[in-house]
This record gives structure tokens, C-alpha cells and sequence, in this order.
């Protein structure tokens, strides 16, 4: 009997220890949750990455799906809530922040698929140069809710108007994911194929 409870007690232990392994992901000493909650649906972390230039490191991301995916067409299929975290690791102006974002969206769509989200992009624009300054350990949360739009919070205060459409928020997704992301490491980081 003493044998059996001290399995029991083993196994348990064994359970929990395993279970704190899988909580979280980390990369460059930034923790990203395995499991989030939004707009009442649960999203899995389905990868992490790192957006550096030389020694210099921008930021971590995370991307939360319903499911896993692995390759872009995959992520971009799926419909529900998504969020793209990012967690700052460098001082930028919110200028410069929302200039990369502009960049990205031209170098991922065609002049027309570009025009028929400009308006919106600028509203975007204007939600990230508001901020002002990002500093180091801000949280942006990039997040797209089926009811209502891309929506963009920092370190979890919500900033600026909701953004219809899902084509935009697949556009952003894009300046990551896309034929021609803003970094090729960070693509494969959160595509969990690195």
C-alpha cells in the first residue's frame, strides 16, 4: 500500500512538473503564454520569434490561432479570433512603428489589394503614432475579433477605434507571415517551423 500511494504521489508531482513545462514559450528572456483567451474562444501559441537587425533586437512576437498552423495559407484560412503580441525589447518612435507597418503592407499585396485598404491602414496609422513613444517592455497586442475588427491595444488598454474587415487584418498578418515578411527568421518562428 505504501508503495502504491508513493506512485500515486509520484505520477501526480510528474503531471503538474510537465504541465508547467508547456505553460509558457520563451525566446530572448520574453515569456508568451501557450494558451490565451479572447473574444471567448481559446487561442493556442502557435509560435514565437525574435524581429532583430544585427545585434540589434526590435521585438518578440507571438501569434495566437484557434488551431496551429505552418505555413501562411494556413494561418490566413482560419476564421475566428486571432492576436499577434508583441513585446518591445527596444525604445521606438511610434512614427518610425507605424512607417514599417506601411512598408510591409506594400511589399505583401498588389497596388489594388494595397488601395482598397489604404483608408484603413491610415486609420491604423493614426491608432499607433498617438501612442507616441514605445519603450522597452510595452506590450502591443495586435488582435483581430471577428465581430468587430483589428483592434490594437498596448500593455492591455485598448488604443483607438475597432478597424472592420478581415482582408486588413490578413494584410498585417502578412507584413510577418507573408511572401515577403519583415524578417525571414521571425516568419519561421511563428509558423513554428524553425
Amino acid at each position: 500500500m505504501p508503495t502504491t500511494r508513493w506512485l500515486q504521489r509520484l505520477s501526480v508531482l510528474l503531471l503538474l512538473a510537465a504541465a508547467c513545462a508547456v505553460q509558457a514559450a520563451r525566446i530572448e528572456g520574453q515569456t508568451f503564454d501557450e494558451r490565451i483567451r479572447l473574444a471567448d474562444t481559446d487561442l493556442l501559441l502557435n509560435g514565437v520569434g525574435l524581429r532583430a537587425v544585427a545585434w540589434l533586437k526590435g521585438y518578440a512576437a507571438g501569434l495566437y490561432l484557434v488551431e496551429k498552423a505552418s505555413t501562411p495559407a494556413g494561418v490566413l484560412a482560419q476564421k475566428g479570433p486571432k492576436r499577434v503580441r508583441l513585446k518591445m525589447m527596444l525604445d521606438v518612435g511610434s512614427v518610425e512603428f507605424a512607417k514599417a507597418f506601411d512598408k510591409g503592407m506594400r511589399r505583401n499585396h498588389s497596388a489594388a489589394e494595397h488601395a482598397a485598404m489604404t483608408e484603413r491602414m491610415a486609420q491604423f496609422d493614426r491608432t499607433v503614432t498617438a501612442i507616441g513613444q514605445l519603450k522597452t517592455g510595452d506590450v502591443i497586442d495586435i488582435d483581430y475579433l471577428p465581430a468587430r475588427g483589428l483592434t490594437l491595444s498596448l500593455n492591455g488598454r485598448a488604443r483607438g477605434a475597432a478597424i472592420p474587415g478581415e482582408d486588413l487584418y490578413a494584410g498585417v498578418l502578412k507584413i510577418f507571415i507573408g511572401s515577403e515578411p519583415v524578417d525571414t527568421r521571425l516568419k519561421a518562428g511563428l509558423l513554428g517551423t524553425h
